[in-house]
């Protein structure tokens, strides 16, 4: 079987590891660089071509890596493979819907996941009404384009708040106002879902001095920190612990990414006093980061997930 990997840019050592991996399976990993993908979009021959007129007639399956710049032509080139039959791992759709903060999370409420309180509203006006929705401050501020942690601040003070929401709004900039939830004391848990199993779980945890703290030494994340707000920019898959979840926290992050119809995933969840409580899904978790630095195996339960559906489809 021929397995596709549909990305802008492919690192080495995910390169290696699905090459590696692929051949235990009887798989042949190519490796499509999606800016030189084009396509005959017509009914009767839906067709991706590639380079020079290449095609993909043989392929069974595809692996999307799509960054947040491409979504939009990265979405299209897939849907148009699966148009062409092609067994895809997130589909087309599921990434555009987990792409969009905002319908993401009304996805998840309407399937009755748990979540903090979370605001949205266009104009300054309504600054005061939706830091008091979501409890006041301390509170957090998310971009909507935002991922992996950057695009976050923390406002520990109204003023600081009030501040940082029109900043936003006058800039034009989409962002989502949630609780701050206290007792979770800055910590997180990434749960990676590979269908309908969560392969392993890791605590992420900031520490007094607004840096992230790592089992991994000689670790930071850039974890800036002020009198009024902590700015999150950080690449938070670098700064983890092993953690063992609960049955409710598995249910409910299997739960989360079959809601927004994901194959692969990952999960974020905070513990709260009245729960586990979804806080963000990615449908692009960085494989080559999670396993350098959790030892764990993602690739091998990945390629397992497509071989059983790919059976399936026979």
């Amino acid at each position: 079987m021929k397995i596709g990997v549909l990305s802008h840019k492919f690192s080495t050592y995910l390169h290696k590891r699905l090459e590696e991996v692929g051949r235990n399976f009887g798989f042949q990993i190519c490796f499509i660089q999606l800016s030189y993908c084009y396509m005959n979009i017509s009914a009767r021959s839906p067709t991706v071509y590639y380079r020079s007129n290449e095609t993909f007639q043989d392929l069974s399956a595809i692996i999307p890596r799509i960054m947040h710049t491409h979504t939009s032509y990265g979405a299209s080139v897939l849907r148009q493979f699966e148009r062409m039959g092609v067994y895809t791992l997130n589909s087309a759709l599921s990434i555009i819907w987990t792409r969009d903060k905002l319908r993401a999370l009304q996805h998840l409420a309407r399937k009755n996941l748990p979540m903090p309180i979370t605001g949205f509203a266009d104009s300054p006006q309504e600054t005061e009404k939706l830091i008091e929705l979501v409890g006041g401050a301390p509170l957090v501020v998310r971009l909507l384009e935002g991922s992996q942690g950057k695009g976050t601040i923390f406002a520990e003070t109204q003023q600081a708040a009030v501040s940082v929401v029109n900043a936003f709004k006058q800039l034009k900039t989409g962002i989502l106002v949630q609780e701050y939830i206290k007792e979770a004391e800055g910590s997180d848990i990434r749960c990676i879902v590979v269908g309908n199993k969560v392969i392993f779980s890791i605590l992420r945890t900031a520490d007094d001095t607004g840096f992230l703290s790592s089992s991994a030494p000689n670790i930071k994340c850039d974890f800036k920190h002020d009198a009024h707000e902590k700015k999150l920019s950080a690449n938070l898959e670098r700064c983890f612990t092993p953690v063992k979840i609960t049955a409710e926290e598995k249910k409910i992050a299997i739960a989360a990414a079959k809601a927004m119809k994901l194959n692969f995933a990952s999960v974020d969840i905070l513990r709260s006093h009245r729960g586990p409580l979804v806080l963000d899904i990615d449908c692009f978790p960085n494989i080559e980061i999670l396993e350098q630095f959790t030892g764990k195996d993602i690739v091998t339960p990945l390629l397992q997930f497509i071989e059983m559906n790919l059976k399936k489809s026979d």
